[in-house]
């Protein structure tokens, strides 16, 4: 239980604007969990009174911040559980959420994409809501490839008008997911929607990616690409390989790859390469071990992205939105290997931006990784579109962006 949030102050910054009363939501993979928290942090820092709702293994270090927090119940996203089975549902969730709703008020609840319980909680306590989207903007445009497919834009009429015949394919699975969503509205109490997209907020939605990595395409006026970001759990700096050789970073998924493929491939195909490797694998543990490390090579279980980005010419990744947001932040170019989900979008963003290379996880051997990596080393191109990259972030806070979009939602409404 959370008690009582502390009463509204003046602004951090000296404004005298009134505090505002937030919640920022996430479910608990870190992908979702740390840009929510990098935003509490920024809006924190802005002087509001901000709760931090997400799974209880993030208690401490949002709490280190000086940010309230609140423990999520971990559930079932939807559709509600069919008979016989066992744990909570979005629907369950918002309605243990609502006396919180109720006694805060908060002033708004900004809510992950993929976190629809809050969203759900906060539109039954009649708040205003706002949706966070910590990767690329997922809903369709006529002409361009579907989201999660892997495929970059076309570039002729053809290829758009490909794209738009099969549409309807596309709209009859975003109205199955309309409808099982609904399902769990209705268990909340809520009138059912007919947006496609019914979760995002029509309001308010934070696009925390880089803008060089989105499609050209018209914006709807609620939707905002502030540039990512997220946030770091502090860890010690680790010995990087010697040598002067450029140095590869292999960083595998936090929440893929639990065997670590994409890690052993690496220490394969890289080894008699003319490079430094350094490979962690965020906290995997395989069953079948990893083999020893050849002679260029080293291999940790978690490193810091901060330490380790500034001193890295490449990095090997899977593809998830936060390791990419780091690398191109640091202006780093990129070896995707998309393994599921949206891992495939964001590598085909990066090949489209020129910032990097794309390698399908079906076409993953020793011989086709040492060829992609040849390839982002040796072509100078991608180097340059990274430090570009890198540069536009340099003087562009996603974070306090997007906490200036929330002040300005909430002096509006």
């Amino acid at each position: 239980m959370v008690g009582q949030m502390t009463p509204a102050v003046k602004s951090a910054n000296g404004s005298g604007k009134r505090s505002c009363k937030v919640m920022v939501a996430a479910f608990g993979d870190a992908g979702h969990a740390f840009p929510a928290i990098g935003l509490a942090r920024a809006l924190h820092a802005r002087g509001h009174d901000v709760l931090v709702e997400t799974w209880e293994r993030w208690r401490e270090p949002v709490e280190e911040l000086g940010i309230g927090f609140t423990a999520a119940e971990e559930y079932t996203t939807f559709p509600p559980r069919s008979e016989g089975e066992d744990g909570p549902t979005a629907a369950d969730a918002a309605v243990a959420l609502l006396p919180l709703m109720e006694r805060e008020r908060f002033d708004v609840v900004v809510s992950d994409i993929l976190t629809l319980a809050p969203a759900f909680a906060a539109e039954r306590a009649g708040l205003r809501r706002a949706t966070l989207i910590p990767h690329i903007y997922p809903v369709q445009e006529p002409g361009l490839p579907f989201f999660a497919f892997g495929a970059m834009a076309p570039r002729t009429p053809v290829g758009r008008a490909m794209w738009r015949r099969a549409l309807p394919m596309l709209i009859r699975g975003l109205e199955q997911g309309r409808d099982e969503m609904n399902e769990s509205r209705a268990a909340v109490g809520l009138e059912p929607v007919e947006r496609l997209h019914g979760g995002i907020s029509e309001e308010l939605a934070i696009v925390a990616t880089f803008p060089q990595l989105e499609y050209p395409r018209a914006w709807p006026a609620n939707v905002h690409v502030t540039g990512p970001f997220g946030f770091e759990l502090p860890y010690p700096d680790i010995d990087l390989p010697e040598g002067d050789e450029p140095l590869v970073l292999v960083a595998a998924s936090t929440a893929q790859d639990p065997d670590c493929r994409l890690v052993r491939v690496a220490l394969d195909a890289l080894a008699d390469e003319p490079v430094r490797v350094l490979a962690t694998t965020n906290g995997h543990f395989p069953p079948t071990p990893l083999p020893t490390p050849p002679a260029n090579a080293r291999v940790v279980d978690w490193l810091s992205y901060s330490q380790v980005l500034p001193a890295a010419d490449l990095v090997i990744c899977h593809g998830g939105h936060g390791t990419v947001a780091r690398t191109l932040g640091a202006g780093v170019p990129l070896v995707c290997v998309p393994a599921v989900g949206d891992m495939a979008e964001t590598g085909a963003r990066v090949a489209w931006s020129g910032a990097g290379v794309m390698l399908p996880w079906r076409l993953l051997s020793a011989r086709t990784l040492r060829l992609a990596t040849r390839k982002a080393l040796a072509e100078p191109s991608y180097a340059a579109q990274a430090a570009e990259i890198g540069d536009w972030a340099a003087t562009h806070n996603g974070a306090d962006r997007a906490g200036e979009l929330v002040e300005q939602y909430v002096r509006a409404s």
